[in-house]
């Protein structure tokens, strides 16, 4: 399967499942991706994604934006079974999940919810529009390293 990737219907339908309150952060990533990437990926793949929103757990530890993308992309790239750590899969699903959370540190500083939410009330307008952008981000971010890898044809055919 070589997928044509829209970026921005990506980042659109992942910023319209948050907006709406249909899914939270990483799992409108990862349903954005499924939606327009990937339709073969298993449902079970956005709950694994539940409990990552509002930095893991509640915790505003790591943004739940940058989760989803990483989920996602270990979907598409990752190994499926054991290996060793020089397993060239392995080796480039670390390398694409650090550029993903490196373009989120590169435009925010740092991943840390907590660090990106101070001040706001978590029932605020201002806070949702933050996380919708961040959503939107990191599912446009994720959606253009998928089409430049499946360009060099190393896109997992799964399915």
């Amino acid at each position: 399967m070589e997928p044509a990737v829209s970026v921005d219907k990506v980042r659109e339908d992942a910023e319209e499942y948050f907006r709406r309150g249909q899914y939270y952060c990483s799992e409108a990533i990862v349903a954005s991706v499924r939606d327009n990437i990937a339709p073969e990926m298993p449902e079970e793949l956005i709950a694994a994604a539940s409990g990552f929103p509002v930095g893991v757990g509640r915790s505003k530890c790591m943004c739940g934006a940058v989760s989803g993308g990483v989920l996602s992309l270990g979907y598409l790239f990752g190994r499926t079974g054991p290996s060793s750590p020089t397993d060239p899969k392995s080796v480039r699903t670390l390398e694409l999940a650090n550029e993903l959370q490196q373009a989120f540190r590169d435009s925010h500083r740092v991943l840390c919810c907590s660090v990106q939410t101070k001040g706001m009330d978590m029932a605020s307008g201002e806070h949702k529009a933050q996380c919708v952008a961040f959503t939107g981000e990191m599912a446009a971010k994720t959606a253009e390293i998928i089409a430049r890898e499946a360009d060099r044809g190393a896109y997992r055919k799964v399915g």
